[in-house]
């Protein structure tokens, strides 16, 4: 008689991804989509450029424009492109009933959020990109004095705007004028954050260190901190109203 051959072993049980785990899903599904598409980076960066030239040429001011106008043009182009990148993020949900199937998946409320938060604040980031030396150029700003310190308040504004604009996308997404509500409670909210931006770009275009820039960074990180863990605690009770 033959051996009976032996039976397989079982194999282990596939353990659910943890918190982080389900953020990155999260967030990968929305930048695979933009990988295919380029949808919402064109688009808003698009945007963001035409600003930046219509407001250079209306509010031209000689050598004095560098310091008093450049830093409200870059923010606000940046405001208003995130407005549109956050629309068309939660518009992509609406369709074919994709927010549904989001909220079924074994995943957590507060890991959706900051999923879609992370991948809103990379599109925000890719046109901030585009626009800071579009308008540099526009407004004759030396990136090599200025850059570090731009970078610095770039990336302690970027959290607060998009997990703002996620935050109350998600709260807007089932309405039916969604763009105008989402204008209309976004840019209030989002003033600390873009006045601060504005106030240190503006700071730095003077001729400050970097250093200088401390209280204004601080308010930022401040800013993104309270919104982030505001949407992680919140956003179970946004998306479900």
């Amino acid at each position: 008689m033959t051996d009976p051959s032996p039976s397989p072993r079982p194999r282990p049980a596939r353990r659910p991804p943890g918190f982080f785990g389900q953020v990155a899903l999260v967030a990968g599904k929305d930048l695979a989509i933009e990988l295919s598409t380029g949808e919402i980076v064109t688009t808003s960066g698009f945007f963001a450029v035409l600003v930046a030239v219509i407001a250079s040429l209306a509010f031209f001011a000689g050598q004095k424009a560098t310091q008093e106008v450049a830093p409200g043009v870059i923010w606000v182009a940046v405001a208003f492109a995130s407005v549109l990148a956050v629309g068309r993020t939660w518009q992509r949900e609406r369709e074919d009933n994709a927010l549904a199937g989001l909220l079924v998946m074994p995943v957590s409320r507060g890991a959706i959020f900051a999923g879609k938060a992370i991948s809103v604040a990379i599109f925000v980031t890719l046109v901030e990109l585009i626009v800071i030396p579009v308008a540099a150029l526009l407004f004759a700003v030396d990136l090599v004095e200025t850059g570090p310190g731009l970078l610095l308040l770039a990336l302690l504004a970027t959290p607060g705007i998009a997990a703002v604009g996620t935050l109350f996308g998600a709260m807007t997404v089932r309405t039916r004028a969604r763009d105008l509500v989402l204008a209309s409670v976004f840019f209030p909210l989002l003033a600390p954050s873009l006045l601060a931006a504005v106030a240190g770009t503006r700071t730095l275009f003077g001729g400050a260190p970097t250093a200088e820039l401390f209280d204004y960074l601080m308010l930022m990180g401040v800013f993104g901190v309270v919104f982030t863990a505001a949407g992680v605690g919140m956003f179970d009770l946004l998306i479900e109203a």
